[in-house]
């Protein structure tokens, strides 16, 4: 087995430390890929310290992962060494059904996480792309258009996909009003995705201390949630809303501003169950809903459209010894928009 260096957690209550680990061998379908950045997810964070419950130590986070092919198995064909690729939240899908689902394989039993879970053997965990080096099969891997860096790209396998799935699902595009709730790591990839399909975009984040930001990426309107006004002036305006946020917020409010027969859909994670009165749905046929990454065909998607319209994520890079710092300033909102590590760092 190959040996690989990368940061892991090996408690909760403990920083991310350096971790020599093996990779396991690779099989016909396998891609053996360099890894050269990672991104941060604040679900890295959320895993680490146990805050789901279902840590198993030690842990190499990271699922946004860009890097190079180094090793192709004789199996592979889609493939070759030195292509870019990417790696994103799953690294194996539909363990036990008869056929893959491969447009909502996300949704299915049998998802194996990138990290923090067990290959279909059951037996072989999987660690993710704080690290050197990785070994994925064939269908799993995706490839990054050449036009786009490779850095800023890497936010793209989770961060992108988690907001380009609900826009595509519910058809934001031209004649649609989209409300991104969030102006953060998924919320600022929302506004130039929306952008892109032709969607009219507005921001509603806490304060305007993003506005700047947000209409230079693409967004039409940026309002402030802190002022009550904002819930009045934008009552029953949007077609689509999609919240990004983790913390508590008024559900019922925000259903305000949603269309006759349109969506509240939700992708950030908050801790508490979601308050909801019936009546903030039933006049407007209302819907409010969840959505989850996307398969790796919609990914896959999602690269393209990105290579076309040339989007990437807005990044501050950092080498792997800054990674318990970076954590920190994530949870305080200080950054803009996204953690990329320089996995050539380790070297150092």
């Amino acid at each position: 087995m190959a040996i690989a260096k990368g940061y892991a957690a090996t408690d909760a209550s403990k920083p991310l430390t350096p971790f020599t680990f093996e990779r396991r061998e690779p099989n016909p379908d396998d891609v053996v890929i360099d890894i050269k950045f990672a991104g941060i997810c604040h679900s890295d964070i959320h895993t680490v310290r146990n805050e789901w419950k279902n840590a198993v130590y030690p842990i190499v986070p990271g699922h946004e992962i860009a890097g190079i092919v180094s090793a192709v198995g004789s199996a592979v064909t889609k493939f070759r060494v030195g292509d870019r690729v990417g790696v994103g939240c799953f690294v194996d899908s539909c363990i036990g059904c008869a056929t893959r689902d491969v447009d909502r394989e996300q949704y299915m039993p049998g998802l194996v996480g990138t990290y923090n879970d067990f290959e279909a053997d059951r037996k072989t965990r999987t660690q993710g792309g704080y690290s050197d080096s990785i070994v994925v099969k064939e269908g799993y891997v995706m490839s990054i258009p050449d036009n786009l860096p490779l850095d800023a790209s890497a936010p793209l396998l989770c961060a992108g996909i988690t907001l380009y799935s609900p826009l595509r699902h519910w058809n934001a595009g031209p004649g649609k009003k989209v409300a991104i709730v969030g102006m953060g790591g998924l919320g600022h990839m929302g506004v130039k995705l929306g952008a892109a399909m032709g969607a009219d975009i507005t921001v509603l984040s806490q304060t305007l201390s993003k506005k700047e930001d947000g209409l230079k990426l693409g967004a039409k309107e940026y309002y402030a949630t802190n002022d009550p006004a904002t819930f009045e002036k934008l009552a029953g305006a949007f077609d689509l809303v999609i919240c990004t946020v983790s913390a508590e917020v008024d559900w019922n409010a925000y259903l305000g501003l949603v269309k006759v027969d349109g969506a509240f859909v939700v992708v950030g994670a908050p801790e508490n169950p979601i308050p909801v009165h019936a009546f903030a749905l039933i006049p407007g046929r209302k819907s409010i809903s969840g959505s989850m990454i996307g398969s790796i065909k919609e990914t896959q998607e999602m690269l393209d459209f990105c290579g076309r319209h040339n989007i990437v994520s807005e990044i501050e890079k950092i080498n792997i010894q800054q990674v318990n710092e970076a954590y920190e300033r994530v949870l305080k909102s200080d950054v803009r928009y996204r953690f990329v590590i320089d996995i050539a760092s380790l070297a150092a």
